[in-house]
């Protein structure tokens, strides 16, 4: 019996070869949703431009030590500049959805939202809609890791409840602005690597591993509660007005 087993097993295998065939868009549903995704801190560069804060990233990735190569993304591949030629490559390729994130120090320098930064949310409206021109849907993350610096050093960042409320600030205040032409959000990229990465191993901004059987889990309940603010919101604010 256990050699029969094992020639069904190649025979198996073999008939697996035999069929494989390449994947193409036929194969999925037609209102299955293709696209590239992309970080604010990682492409767009322009640090110190249009009015931009600091962030814990602009902070972590400038230590000694911390980034294997001495890399840092204070131009990246300089998408703050060259969003429209990105745009472009994106619908050349003929993908239909964009999920990007927004710099939350762009839109509040000092991620306390004393003060809007209008040179922030026109930099965002234009991508929003370049894509849009191109017949690209834009799938908008709120956060993706680049805390304001100044937030962090005042209160602590995610390890203080107050952050809550100034997330709650950031994320309606991207509602109001770009909600009328996007209609996909999401709040927190990740938030366990924020939580693990920049609270417990500290290999990812702030970079924090001293007080790890505490602050991780702070930081990951104060995301949570986070979360919940951005989307009561939205729901709240927004919804009926944007659908």
């Amino acid at each position: 019996m256990a050699k029969k087993k094992h020639v069904l097993k190649e025979e198996d295998e073999h008939d697996a070869s035999n069929t494989k065939k390449q994947v193409c868009r036929a194969d999925f549903p037609p209102h299955f949703v293709f696209g590239v995704s992309t970080s604010s801190y990682q492409i767009e560069g322009g640090v110190n431009e249009g009015g931009r804060g600091k962030s814990i990233w602009d902070a972590f990735s400038h230590i000694e030590g911390k980034i294997v190569d001495g890399s840092n993304a204070d131009v990246a591949v300089d998408h703050y500049h060259r969003y429209k030629e990105d745009i472009e490559l994106i619908s050349e390729l003929g993908f239909k959805a964009y999920r990007f994130s927004i710099s939350w120090p762009r839109i509040f320098p000092d991620g306390l939202g004393t003060r809007v930064n209008e040179e922030g949310i026109a930099f965002y409206n234009n991508v929003i809609d370049a894509l849009l021109e191109k017949g690209i849907e834009p799938f908008v993350t709120l956060y993706h890791w680049d805390l304001p610096l100044h937030l962090h050093e005042l209160i602590g960042g995610w390890l203080n409840k107050q952050i809550v409320d100034y997330f709650a600030k950031f994320a309606d205040t991207c509602f109001e602005h770009f909600g009328d032409r996007v209609k996909n959000w999401g709040t927190i990229n990740e938030p366990l690597h924020i939580a693990v990465g920049g609270y417990d191993t500290g290999r990812s901004a702030p970079g924090r591993n001293h007080n790890s059987s505490i602050e991780t889990y702070l930081a990951a309940h104060h995301m949570i509660l986070a979360h919940a603010a951005a989307v009561s919101i939205y729901h709240s604010k927004y919804k009926v007005q944007y659908r």
